[in-house]
């Protein structure tokens, strides 16, 4: 019989987890949230909320299956890629991607989704939740054009929540500081292709297909 009853106890999973099972017991170990966090909480856009969309490059998509089941989809374009079409309706475009659509059949499924849009340089970002209907067309395709490519699919939001978050996991990540960048830590995305998803393909067919290539493939 190889290795010791002392060995196995060493190399076993810690399993001495102190589980918070109800709210009560949550609110006491991180307090009350203060009255202007929760008057903060709007359903309508505000003109400010509709500056910063006008000017955000990037969000976060959170959905859910029936299930529960969690899915966080990243969404990018220039500046502005998301519409508002009133004071409590946005849409966002739908471009060429890994085809998974993940996010999309969430919302087939169940409707909430929660959104996170983000400024480069800011630390707060503006949070929107609301209910999702997926959309394949509509007079405001036109106007996500880009570079020639009109989106097949767009996101339409009514916001439920809206409300803007304040810096402090961004300062304590230091996320937007280049002093604290070193993108080289981890292996490059080609090695993680090859590693993980495509061990049949050369690494060097996968470099090229990561480099210049990929940056023109972009929209379409």
């Amino acid at each position: 019989m190889n290795g010791s009853r002392e060995d196995s106890e060493e190399n076993a999973p810690d399993t001495a987890y102190v589980e918070v099972t109800d709210e009560a017991e949550l609110r006491e170990l991180v307090g009350e949230p203060q009255r202007r966090t929760l008057d903060k909480e709007r359903d309508r856009l505000h003109e400010l909320d509709k500056r910063w969309l006008a000017h955000s490059p990037f969000c976060l998509v959170a959905t859910s299956d029936e299930q529960g089941r969690c899915d966080v989809s990243p969404k990018g374009d220039p500046p502005g890629f998301t519409l508002v079409l009133d004071d409590s309706t946005i849409a966002l475009p739908e471009r060429p991607g890994n085809r998974r659509a993940d996010g999309f059949h969430n919302v087939l499924r169940n409707p909430h989704v929660g959104l996170l849009y983000m400024l480069p340089g800011r630390g707060d970002t503006l949070r929107i939740n609301g209910r999702a209907r997926i959309v394949r067309q509509a007079p405001f395709f036109e106007r996500m054009e880009v570079k020639g490519h009109r989106p097949t699919l767009a996101l339409v939001v009514e916001t439920e929540q809206v409300f803007h978050h304040c810096a402090k996991a961004f300062m304590r990540s230091d996320l937007w500081n280049p002093e604290s960048w070193n993108p080289r830590a981890v292996d490059s995305r080609p090695n993680i292709a090859k590693t993980l998803e495509s061990p049949d393909k050369s690494l060097a067919e996968l470099e090229h297909y990561y480099g210049a290539e990929y940056a023109r493939k972009l929209y379409g």
